[in-house]
């Protein structure tokens, strides 16, 4: 699994024209599931993101978690993530799970969220979305392992 969270004041996943989900301050969080996934990420990969210490207390110090602010979270499906670029101008694919595993690890990854305490928005799997945010700092962090 890899994943790109970035600190927002607001984002939000539009389809077709339609916004589908939007979120006050928070994370946005792009998941790409890879087909080194391992089932245990899901909930290593859940807690960080919400323990990650991105957000400035009184003292303007990275030392709040999305938690701490009651922030909002915005979870973004993208396969590109796991994209191998090594060779040639053309991104490699083949790194990406397949599309049944992927939403699954997805929707896991999502409950895996609401049950350490924040309800995620989703976007729409495997649809054509638009993302709008306001980055906040900018911070933008990636995770794998």
């Amino acid at each position: 699994m890899r994943l790109v969270v970035q600190r927002v004041l607001e984002a939000s996943c539009s389809v077709n024209g339609e916004i589908v989900s939007e979120i006050k301050q928070g994370l946005l969080i792009f998941l790409g599931v890879c087909t080194d996934y391992n089932p245990q990420d899901i909930e290593y990969f859940a807690r960080k993101c919400l323990e990650l210490r991105i957000f400035c207390d009184e003292l303007d110090k990275m030392n709040l978690s999305v938690k701490d602010i009651n922030g909002e979270i915005l979870l973004i499906s993208q396969f590109t993530l796991c994209a191998k670029t090594k060779r040639g101008r053309r991104p490699d694919f083949t790194s990406a799970a397949n599309a049944d595993l992927a939403k699954k690890v997805y929707l896991d990854f999502s409950d895996a969220l609401e049950k350490l305490g924040i309800i995620p928005k989703l976007g729409i799997f495997a649809a054509n979305m638009k993302i709008s945010l306001i980055n906040d700092g900018p911070v933008t962090i990636i995770l794998e392992r």
